[in-house]
């Protein structure tokens, strides 16, 4: 492996770093306005519907497998539950239909 591999292993890992120290350094103790704390709050539930969604669009064998995933997910995000238990119900209702 040459220099520049490990020159980009630095920049990558300095990359991830960053986004994560800065705001436990400059933010520590203190209160988010609460329209700010909405908007990160909701994040995770859109980065998961931009994930999805194309995949979704692109089920070739079976049109409604896609269909059940996106109305249990939205039905598991509506009601208001974390996003791994949305992954994992979603998951399970996909699994259960597999099997019919």
């Amino acid at each position: 492996m040459g220099a520049s591999y490990w020159w980009m292993l630095l920049g990558m890992a300095i990359a991830t770093y960053l986004p994560r120290m800065i705001p436990l350094t400059f933010l520590d103790g203190k209160e988010l306005p609460p329209i700010v704390s909405g908007v990160l709050r909701n994040i995770p539930y859109a980065v998961l519907g931009a994930l999805i969604f194309p995949a979704i669009l692109h089920i070739q064998e079976d049109m409604f497998f896609g269909v059940i995933g996106v109305v249990v997910a939205f039905a598991l995000a509506f009601i208001g539950l974390d996003v791994m238990f949305v992954v994992i119900g979603t998951i399970a209702a996909l699994a259960l239909y597999s099997l019919l």
